[in-house]
This record gives C-alpha cells, sequence and structure tokens, in this order.
C-alpha cells in the first residue's frame, strides 16, 4: 500500500506554491502520492488550517508539518513517518 501526503491549500495561496515546489520532488523521488486538499470546500479545514496553510500530513499519521518548512524538514517528516 503506497503512502499518500496530504498538502491542505487553498486557491491563490502563493505559500501553498512554494509549499508544492518543496514537496513535489520528495513524493516523486520516495514512491508517495501526492493529494492537494482544498480547504475551501469544507468548513472544518476552513477552521482547523485557515490561517496554518500551506500543512502537508501524511493520511496514516497524526503529526502533521505546518509552514514554514523547507526541503530538509519536509525530508525528515517523510522519513519519520516513514519509520
Amino acid at each position: 500500500m503506497s503512502q499518500v501526503l496530504n498538502l491542505y491549500t487553498t486557491l491563490g495561496c502563493h505559500l501553498c506554491e512554494q509549499a508544492l515546489a518543496i514537496v513535489h520532488p520528495l513524493v516523486a523521488e520516495k514512491g508517495i502520492e501526492l493529494k492537494l486538499v482544498e480547504i475551501s470546500e469544507s468548513e472544518a479545514l476552513v477552521e482547523k488550517y485557515g490561517i496554518r496553510i500551506p500543512v502537508i500530513r501524511l493520511e496514516n499519521r497524526e503529526e502533521e508539518l505546518g509552514w514554514p518548512f523547507d526541503s530538509q524538514a519536509a525530508e525528515a517528516y517523510l522519513e519519520l513517518a516513514a519509520a
């Protein structure tokens, strides 16, 4: 079973675009599926992530990584989660 990394985002979020540029090569390298989650489609997600996006979270983990993060932090998160 492959892992899925959720990237919580919304339209017009320039920080989310930066986060996507960071995580996209990492998930491609590690064979992880990347799922963009549009928070504006859910009131619960807006309440949870509205001022925190971008946030990444592997679907099988409770731990999240919120912005700001760089490629080293994102890779460390993915490595820890895989352990």
